[in-house]
């Protein structure tokens, strides 16, 4: 049994398909406070799928998984996207906190690995780039992302001290732009936003000049990292996953326009001033060595 915590999310739902497409058994956990029922009732079409409506940071959550046989926890529940951090500060602490506590906690009773969907969030403002896992970042813990960013490095001091001293067999991924289906439309992140808009006749937006560079990842490709990471990874460390290709936003929305066909324009916004990453691209070699 797999128990997959973020079931309802875009990574979740594809990663708990990939699973029950293998015959695997799943158990999904989701509060919907960002993740969307419609793909619950998708998941629901396999029986060897369950679900508990919990948050990750309930203390009930243990003693409802207590008569499952868990043989890996994968963990990604945790709000996300540049609105949720004025919207909903608290829950990414509390998730990336109490909730990771709690499902380490999980695993070590079960003798269960645990992967942990980290982000690139955690090297903040990069003086460096590309960002290998060795740097330490630059964050601000008082400044407006300092709930997401903080929350993402706290959790993974906490696994890393659980494997220390508990035994714990864990890893982190630090996430890098994954994009593909099973998406929120009010997901505000480039690629969903921008094909949310062309499926509705919208122009596209795009905030400030479009010069911001993204690496982007297709999630089967990121998948293939997890699994990668699961089967080879060394146990307390974390791996970058994501694309080395940096593609410019004004050169995205362009090619969605093109490969769909749409006769929307673009429409230049006022920049978020919460949305100030533009260095963001991860160092790859570390995840290679694995295969």
């Amino acid at each position: 049994m797999i128990l997959v915590t973020g079931a309802a999310g875009f990574i979740g739902t594809n990663l708990c398909k990939t699973f029950l497409e293998q015959g695997k058994k799943v158990i999904g956990v989701d509060n919907f406070i960002t993740g969307t029922k419609r793909n619950i009732a998708f998941l629901q079409k396999f029986s060897s799928f369950s679900f508990l409506e919990m948050d990750i940071a309930d203390p009930q959550l243990a003693k409802k998984l207590s008569a499952a046989s868990i043989d890996a926890i994968y963990e990604l529940a945790c709000p996300t996207g540049v609105e949720n951090l004025i919207k909903m500060p608290l829950e990414m602490l509390f998730a990336s906190t109490i909730g990771v506590i709690n499902l380490c906690e999980i695993a070590v009773e079960k003798k269960a690995p645990l992967f942990f969907a980290s982000s690139s969030e955690v090297y903040g403002d990069p003086s460096i780039t590309p960002q290998t896992e060795e740097y330490t970042g630059n964050v601000n813990p008082l400044g407006p992302r300092g709930s997401y960013e903080e929350g993402k490095r706290c959790a993974e001091s906490i696994i890393a001290a659980y494997c220390r001293t508990r035994g714990l067999i864990a890893t982190s991924a630090r996430i890098f732009n994954v994009y593909g289906p099973h998406f929120s439309e009010k997901d505000t992140r480039a690629v969903p936003h921008f094909l949310t808009q062309i499926k509705h006749g919208r122009d596209l937006e795009i905030f400030g000049n479009g010069e911001q560079m993204r690496p982007f990842l297709y999630i089967d490709d990121f998948l293939n990292g997890v699994f990668l990471m699961m089967q080879k990874g060394r146990s307390s460390q974390a791996y970058n996953i994501g694309s080395d290709q940096p593609v410019s936003i004004n050169d995205l929305a362009r090619l969605l326009l093109q490969t769909s066909s749409s006769k929307s324009k673009i429409v230049y916004r006022e920049k978020n001033p919460l949305d100030f990453q533009n260095k963001r691209l991860p160092s790859l070699k570390k995840i290679n060595e694995l295969g």
